[in-house]
């Protein structure tokens, strides 16, 4: 059996009675796959900025990159990759799309999502004057709907349900 297919298969067996009526089955699948990837990004940006980087300067010899910034650079093909192999195997296993397609589209919908995370959260923070903390929250929950969003009708388009 595929590590696809036994993932599937466990996080089916969490989709419980009471949740069939609130939330469709490649719904919970999507917010599944999405949580277990941002843990994920979590994870390695933890391990690479605090004992990886030192919380130290990255000097390349022409550039000097601050250590957030440069977790960030190293983490995020990780995490994009994964993101995409979790949609496409998982959440939307049955798009009609062909994968170079899809991970195109998946490249698009992501920059937008960190494009709108950046612009929302300085909106929050320097327009409405929202403390930093509730303004990620509120980014947060939209980018999430975008993402969604995007990955459904964009990225996996015209993909069935089993």
């Amino acid at each position: 059996m595929s590590l696809a297919r036994l993932l599937t298969r466990l996080i089916d067996r969490l989709y419980i009675a009471p949740l069939h009526r609130f939330i469709p089955l490649q719904t919970f699948r999507y917010a599944f796959c999405g949580g277990a990837n941002l843990l994920l990004n979590w994870v390695l940006y933890a391990v690479l900025y605090n004992f990886v980087l030192d919380k130290e300067i990255v000097h390349l010899g022409f550039v000097a990159i601050s250590p957030y910034i440069a977790a960030f650079i190293i983490v995020f093909p990780i995490t994009f990759l994964t993101g995409f192999w979790f949609l496409k195997n998982i959440a939307f296993l049955y798009s009609p799309l062909r994968r170079g397609t899809q991970l195109f589209r998946y490249l698009l919908s992501v920059l937008g999502s960190v494009l709108l995370n950046y612009l929302f959260l300085k909106f929050f923070v320097e327009v409405v004057h929202i403390y930093p903390t509730p303004s990620q929250a509120i980014t947060s929950l939209i980018t999430i709907a975008y993402s969604y969003l995007m990955q459904k009708h964009f990225t996996f388009r015209g993909c069935r349900e089993r």
